[in-house]
């Protein structure tokens, strides 16, 4: 089985720069997770419950910071995950254009 969420839309502290620090900035996460279903699965929305709540709580100060995070996060807690694609994306941070940083289990370099 396959579940995409996409487009998820969440307010959060993430960034490096002064203003990025004092209040939140929307983000957009994009994942899609594959998994074995055996009459078990994975719930989507505590999925979702957890990279929303952890990159609220965390205060992540680069993209790339919370990607190396969130991936293992997701794997301890839903261990029948066996690939997954995670992005990330600050839409509103440069005036003519969105920034992703994205990464995959099993690792895409």
């Amino acid at each position: 089985m396959r579940i995409h969420i996409e487009n998820l839309k969440f307010r959060c502290i993430i960034g490096v720069l002064d203003f990025e620090r004092t209040a939140p900035q929307e983000v957009i996460l994009n994942l899609t997770l594959d998994y074995s279903y055996e009459g078990t699965y994975i719930n989507y929305a505590e999925v979702v419950a957890l990279l929303k709540n952890t990159m609220i709580e965390k205060q992540y100060l680069l993209i790339e910071d919370a990607l190396v995070e969130l991936v293992p996060l997701l794997r301890s807690r839903f261990p029948l995950i066996e690939k997954l694609f995670l992005k990330i994306t600050k839409p509103s941070i440069l005036a003519d254009s969105q920034v992703s940083v994205s990464t995959s289990f099993p690792s895409d370099s």
